[in-house]
């Protein structure tokens, strides 16, 4: 049963689904879910499991990561569904892995509701930049050997035109390096920070899948990640974490 404003107008709520199985889900967008009308999802997160956490009986469930356009196109028409079906009186929920807000285009999405006029609230989940590394004994900050870590996406390769990422800047920064969506760029990556001063033996441990029970790593040093990827045929989804908590990582 949904709620409407005064207006007729239903509501948005982006929910992060976490890393991985349904359980890391928080008890807010558990509950978001629960009393949706439409619920979007995508092929991150919880997405796969949702009947088995909620009744989805009487739910309209649209999977997006089926949309048939590029990918600038389909997030485009994400933002007109969000904001048809909130306008339409529903309340709609927006299931998101990880976080929202963490390269999650949730940012995008608050914005399309907020122009459309359409209330929009942001439920934060877990992200698997910190929950994955854990999965495998890594903590991406430890007492007395590193005092910060960065969250970079890696998406783009070193040097092309469009990256904001100074990885010069990073291999200098002493701390953890959580790289995200990174996996078709490893090499290039890992020997941007090598050339750009990072120690070769510097520990890194890759991570796919984490959080599930396809889970798997590897691990080795920022020299050999790249070789040791690709033996292992480490794939998307996947993280990889480089500084001296990477050695605590287990297989």
């Amino acid at each position: 049963m949904h709620t409407e404003s005064a207006s007729g107008t239903g509501e948005v709520t982006l929910v992060g689904g976490g890393p991985g199985e349904w359980d890391l889900i928080t008890v807010r967008g558990l509950r978001a879910l629960e009393t949706a009308d439409v619920i979007l999802t995508d092929h991150l997160g919880p997405a796969a499991q949702l009947a088995e956490f909620i009744d989805i009986g009487g739910k309209e469930v649209i999977d997006v990561a089926k949309l048939p356009y590029g990918k600038q196109v389909a997030q485009e028409r994400i933002n007109e569904l969000l904001v048809e079906h909130a306008l339409a009186g529903k309340r709609v929920v927006r299931l998101k892995g990880g976080d929202p807000h963490v390269f999650g285009r949730g940012f995008e999405e608050y914005e399309a509701c907020a122009a459309a006029g359409v209330p929009c609230t942001v439920v934060p989940g877990v992200t698997s930049a910190i929950s994955v590394p854990a999965a495998v004994g890594v903590p991406v900050t430890q007492r007395g050997v590193n005092h910060s870590f960065t969250v970079v996406s890696g998406h783009l390769p070193p040097g092309h035109p469009k990256s904001l990422v100074r990885w010069e800047a990073m291999a200098r920064l002493g701390g953890t390096i959580v790289v995200v969506m990174g996996v078709k760029n490893v090499r290039a990556i890992t020997q941007a920070l090598v050339d750009a001063g990072l120690a070769p033996t510097t520990p890194a441990a890759a991570i796919q899948d984490g959080e599930t029970a396809m889970q798997k790593a590897v691990s080795g040093t920022v020299a050999s990640l790249a070789d040791d990827m690709e033996q292992a045929a480490i794939t998307n989804p996947a993280v990889y974490v480089i500084g001296e908590v990477a050695a605590h990582a287990r297989g």
